[in-house]
């Protein structure tokens, strides 16, 4: 925004520049020209009236010394001519030379034969390379004898005038260089504070709602602007904090009266007949309040890890060392097998909460919402945020695709980006435990740390009917500094 700025003020300046300059330009040309003109003028007529002496007494040889003079001291051929052009007077040789290469010369000369002064010339173009021809009639009226005729060369004339018109322009860069130097940190200053508004804007939309404008620098417009700016932050701010302290104390609070109620339920089951209604409509209070308490337990959960939205560098191999036992163990009880491809050496950008937390709840909805054989943890380097999912607009930085992948049943394609919602919850899972809150929580947090959470096709049933389910986690690589050996440690896995 600051060089578009530059950029609209720049040309106008230099088309007012223009607009002034061009018309003075023209004013000091025709000048010059005219101050030429006048002076060849005086110089003729002064010739004239000398060759009308001369030419009555029969005395030209004063005449003709001092025209071969004026011709040696100026470079400017001068003749005395008679009304059939024949030279009487002057240089003959030299203004029949500078002659020959003058067109107009002849309407020039026999407009002052017939008793016309010569008009000035308006040729006074740089690259025009014409001479200046003044003629003088010698005599008046109807005794008109002859003319006196010069014809100046225009080349230093010329020169004079781009000399005048280089200083012009020098001139006219003076204030466009002012204009530069002082737009330059004029419009720096005017648009900082719309630089820092759209660095706080960013850094808010990755879920740091703690930052900031600064209403203190830049023009009272823009400041009454950042003021307002931290006003409804201030009031966002608040009104998020209120929305989490509430989930938070509703869940605290009604834990202690969920609990009461279930030891309430579960103390009438010794009252209960066995093979009575009762016991029916028991075991639909006992599984209802279990599912509330997995509710709350996840809404608090919930409510904690919002509230923490710093990302930090971490080792996938550190956070595999201390997850992939645990998750053989889990998957060998499930009747499972774990597969573990991942590079050694990867540093990434760690979602706030914890990236083991994120791969715990993708391993857990694994196990528990499918029938799959093979549970296979992968990751990858992306470069340039190339191989995205649909959808995806890729980032211009490198990211690592850790993925999840089981050939269960997974899911249809249209149920994919609900997956992602709040309680949404998959039609063939309404029977299994779960909240739908696990994966919508689990992308919000990825978000924060500037990845993406994805939900592709996962390994190939193992009767080749089709293609389980798979959740992508992709987030920042954070370049790792290398040791003295130069090599990184060796994975856990």
């Amino acid at each position: 925004m600051h060089r578009r700025l530059l950029v609209v003020l720049v040309p106008l300046a230099v088309l007012l520049v223009a607009a002034l300059g061009v018309p003075l330009s023209v004013t000091v040309a025709e000048r010059e020209m005219q101050e030429t003109y006048v002076d060849r003028l005086n110089d003729v007529g002064r010739f004239a009236s000398l060759a009308e002496t001369a030419l009555s007494t029969g005395r030209t040889e004063a005449l003709h010394q001092a025209l071969v003079r004026y011709h040696e001291l100026y470079g400017i051929p001068v003749a005395v001519i008679d009304t059939s052009g024949t030279v009487l007077v002057g240089p003959a040789a030299a203004y029949e030379e500078a002659a020959r290469a003058e067109p107009a010369l002849p309407r020039i000369v026999t407009a002052a034969l017939a008793g016309a002064r010569s008009e000035p010339s308006w040729e006074w173009a740089p690259w025009d390379d014409s001479a200046l021809v003044v003629a003088e009639p010698v005599g008046r009226d109807s005794e008109v004898v002859g003319a006196v005729v010069t014809v100046s060369d225009l080349s230093k004339t010329r020169d004079r005038i781009l000399v005048r018109w280089a200083q012009l322009a020098g001139l006219g860069l003076l204030p466009l260089i002012a204009l530069v130097a002082v737009a330059w940190p004029v419009s720096a200053w005017v648009l900082r504070p719309v630089r820092e508004l759209d660095a706080a804007s960013s850094r808010i939309s990755q879920g740091d709602l703690t930052i900031r404008a600064d209403a203190e620098a830049g023009p009272v417009e823009l400041r009454r602007l950042a003021e307002s700016f931290n006003t409804m932050m201030d009031a966002v701010e608040n009104a998020v904090q209120r929305q989490r302290a509430f989930v938070s104390d509703a869940s605290h609070q009604l834990r202690n009266p969920l609990t009461s109620l279930r030891l309430a339920v579960e103390s009438l089951e010794p009252h209960l007949r066995p093979a009575g209604n009762g016991r029916q409509v028991y075991d639909v209070a006992v599984d209802e309040l279990k599912a509330m308490q997995r509710m709350l337990n996840s809404l608090q959960a919930s409510a904690r890890m919002e509230s923490m939205r710093t990302a930090s560098p971490v080792d996938l191999d550190a956070v595999l060392a201390t997850r992939v036992e645990r998750w053989r163990a889990l998957t060998a009880a499930a009747g499972q097998t774990l597969a573990v491809d991942v590079p050694p050496g990867l540093r990434l950008l760690e979602p706030p909460g914890g990236l083991g937390s994120i791969l715990d709840e993708l391993i857990s909805n694994a196990l528990r919402l499918s029938d799959a054989q093979v549970v296979e943890v992968s990751a990858r380097v992306v470069p340039g945020g190339a191989g995205a999912g649909p959808g995806d607009a890729a980032a211009a930085e490198a990211v690592v695709a850790i993925a999840v992948r089981d050939d269960g049943q997974g899911i249809d394609v249209s149920e994919r980006a609900q997956a992602l919602r709040r309680f949404w919850r998959s039609p063939q899972h309404q029977n299994v435990s779960g909240t739908g809150l696990g994966l919508a929580i689990c992308a919000d947090l990825v978000g924060a740390a500037g990845g993406e959470l994805r939900l592709e096709e996962g390994l190939p049933h193992p009767d080749g009917s089709g293609h389980g389910f798979a959740a992508v986690v992709a987030l920042p690589v954070v370049p790792r500094v290398a040791s003295s050996s130069g090599a990184p440690a060796p994975s856990p896995v």
